[in-house]
């Protein structure tokens, strides 16, 4: 039996249910603090498998179209602040203040690796250097992602923590255990080839823990009595406009650059996307507990958005392009 198109992929279900679970039944006292040793454990174990998958030789490859690269990073952690922060005033007229951290949070956010690449290659695009953009945000966004923290979302938030005490953190936490699986990468590099479903299940196993603790902290500190159901319909609306201002912009900035159909796409989805997967463990990181809830909850949202949009938007790509291919094909054949 096929899925149903409108049915939302198998994470997003288990997101949905385990923040159903956290609503209803909240983990407090010892189970929370059990619980959030094991999400550092799962975090650290799941950058280390990350490590060890990456090939240091295709990232070097790709760095070739170097200016691909230069405007997917630009995209991803230039612009997407940029606007966050010019939308500001219009945003706290609908939403609060913590929420619009987390919508900065995500602003500042890597792009996807995984969703990207599917994509572009569904829509054929330039798929090696999709793998190269969206490796080297994911890379980068372990620096970039917390300095831009502490100069942007902390500077708003008023909080107490540094720019240099978010690095810190990631380096222990995050930078650390990939490190060693980069050096541990021609060991166990071909285990973690052959096993992949390992590395997908801690990638899950590690985001469903800290939504988990994080919701169950923010529920037992009254979430849904601050996040009316019209707020939550406000947020997604504001995703949205978010979602289309940056794929509008990396659509007609692409071609006002010269790239060809191609980087074109590889640029929508690359600059485009943000990425749960980092999102969760770097928010388990750089925010205190209790303020966890609000910051993933605008990324939770902007996740499903994006992937519904990118879904349509790939199909709509790969069907133009065999178009032209059927096109030129006809040509050929009457020459």
């Amino acid at each position: 039996m096929a899925r149903p198109r409108f049915l939302p992929d198998n994470m997003t279900l288990m997101l949905l249910a385990v923040v159903l679970t956290a609503s209803f039944l909240p983990c407090t006292g010892q189970v929370a603090e059990a619980f959030d040793g094991l999400t550092t454990f799962m975090i650290g174990l799941l950058f280390f498998m990350h490590g060890a998958k990456l090939s240091r030789e295709a990232v070097v490859a790709g760095f070739t179209h170097w200016k691909l690269h230069v405007t997917v990073l630009l995209c991803t952690f230039a612009l997407f602040p940029l606007i966050g922060l010019l939308l500001k005033p219009v945003l706290l007229q609908f939403i609060t203040p913590e929420l619009y951290l987390g919508l900065l949070f995500l602003c500042v956010l890597p792009s996807t690796v995984q969703s990207s690449i599917a994509f572009t290659s569904v829509a054929r695009g330039n798929v090696p250097a999709a793998i190269c953009a969206a490796s080297a945000s994911n890379l980068l966004g372990i620096f970039l992602t917390p300095l831009l923290v502490g100069v942007l979302v902390v500077a708003h938030d008023g909080g107490g923590h540094s720019s240099l005490d978010s690095i810190l953190k990631i380096v222990y936490q995050l930078l650390l255990p990939f490190v060693a699986g980069q050096i541990a990468r021609p060991w166990i590099g071909r285990w973690i080839e052959r096993n992949k479903s390992w590395l997908k299940f801690v990638d899950q196993s590690s985001i469903l823990l800290v939504v988990y603790v994080a919701f169950s902290e923010a529920v037992v500190q009254g979430l849904w009595h601050q996040v009316p159901v019209s707020m939550l319909v406000a947020l997604l609306v504001i995703n949205a406009v978010l979602l289309a201002i940056i794929m509008g912009i990396t659509t007609f900035g692409s071609r006002r650059l010269g790239f060809n159909k191609e980087d074109e796409i590889t640029i929508v989805f690359c600059g485009s996307k943000k990425s749960l997967a980092s999102g969760v463990p770097m928010a388990k990181v750089l925010f205190s507990s209790g303020a966890i809830g609000m910051v993933l909850l605008p990324v939770m949202l902007f996740h499903q958005i994006q992937l519904m949009v990118c879904a349509v938007m790939a199909a709509r790509y790969g069907a133009r392009e065999e178009q032209v291919q059927a096109a030129v094909a006809t040509e050929s054949s009457g020459d």
